[in-house]
């Protein structure tokens, strides 16, 4: 049961993950805002979706922040020269993006400051995952440790926590635990490279980590996948 007049912020892409750390908090809290970034991304069926589950859930407010980090590229999700892998790779991927949860998380933490908002939730999981290093437990704590030196809220008014209450699960444990909290996962695009009617590719490893999560969950998975052919054939994994 949320505590009386309490307080979050989510980082929401629209993901499955960030759709399910919302609903975690929701549960939890009276008052959720909700930040998505639209940072120079290959698509925006991701933000779209972060959009209609934002009114879906009836968040107290939903803003989505422009960022130029496709200026700079290095990554497969910001770069059009860069192709999206579709075989798992040893080491970080190409489809790591340099620092991007360390700007969302201070973006998310300067707008948290001015609500006077100390919880921030962000989806970040260290199980099924793809290696990048601002995904796991030392990242996340050494950022609070920043947002508590860094801020006027850190040093003078009891401090920020960061959450990440997926951090330690399967894609199998969050998809169960989201379908438990009635996450409408047919609504979220998790997707590399979706398509503008937000369906997936079937063949990246988000797509890939997506589906074993169902298949590990025992849940019919509800995604909309883009067609391989014109008779209308699924992408498989």
């Amino acid at each position: 049961m949320p505590n009386s007049q309490s307080r979050a912020m989510v980082l929401f892409s629209g993901g499955q993950d960030s759709a399910t750390c919302l609903a975690w908090a929701l549960d939890r809290y009276d008052y959720v805002e909700t930040v998505g970034f639209d940072y120079g991304q290959r698509h925006n069926s991701e933000l779209e979706a972060a959009n209609r589950l934002a009114k879906i859930y009836d968040v107290k407010e939903h803003k989505i922040i422009q960022l130029g980090m496709g200026e700079f590229g290095g990554s497969a999700l910001t770069d059009e020269g860069i192709n999206v892998p579709t075989e798992k790779a040893s080491g970080i991927p190409v489809t790591y993006v340099p620092a991007r949860n360390t700007v969302f998380l201070s973006i998310a933490l300067g707008w948290a400051e001015v609500l006077e908002s100390k919880d921030i939730f962000i989806g970040v999981n260290a199980v099924d995952y793809s290696g990048y290093p601002d995904c796991r437990p030392e990242f996340i704590s050494a950022f609070e440790n920043l947002a508590n030196l860094a801020t006027k809220a850190g040093v003078e008014e009891g401090g920020f926590k960061i959450h990440t209450p997926l951090i330690n699960l399967s894609k199998a444990e969050i998809i169960q635990k989201g379908n438990a909290l009635k996450v409408d996962y047919s609504a979220t695009v998790s997707c590399y490279q979706a398509n503008n009617k937000g369906e997936a590719c079937g063949k990246c490893e988000s797509c890939r980590l997506r589906q074993q999560g169902f298949e590990k969950a025992t849940i019919e998975d509800p995604t909309r996948y883009q067609r391989e052919t014109s008779d209308g054939t699924k992408f498989h994994i």
